[in-house]
């Protein structure tokens, strides 16, 4: 089992960035496949990037490639996700989470369903 806390959130002007970061309890993080997730107001929870268990491998949603970074340092059981050009559209709860399953080992995971372990979540402010 893995507890999971993210923090970084906070309110930034359109075109700047933030990074955010997820630390996680226990000592099988390593076997995990993280992703960021984020859920606007009267939205569903929807997938923003993923790593790999090695993280060399990564997978972003179309609406941030290009813009978002995922990286895990497994020495320090930690998961970032750094945040450039950011948008209005970016505004959200986002959420750092843990998949246990081995076929999302190689790449991570996109859907919701696939990941067991959440964190509270950290709230993403861009003002226009």
């Amino acid at each position: 089992q893995v507890q999971l806390v993210e923090s970084g959130g906070g309110l930034v002007q359109a075109g700047g960035s933030l990074r955010l970061s997820c630390a996680a309890s226990g000592r099988t993080f390593s076997s995990y496949a993280m992703g960021w997730f984020r859920q606007a107001p009267g939205k569903e929870r929807e997938f923003v990037a993923a790593v790999s268990t090695t993280g060399d491998r990564t997978r972003y949603a179309d609406s941030v490639k290009g813009r978002f970074t995922i990286s895990r340092d497994n020495a320090k059981n930690m998961v970032y996700l750094q945040m450039n050009s950011l948008k209005p559209e970016d505004t959200a709860v986002y959420y750092c989470a843990a998949a246990p399953y081995e076929y999302c080992s190689a790449y991570g995971c996109s859907n919701v369903y696939e990941y067991d372990y959440w964190g509270q979540g950290t709230q993403v402010t861009v003002s226009s």
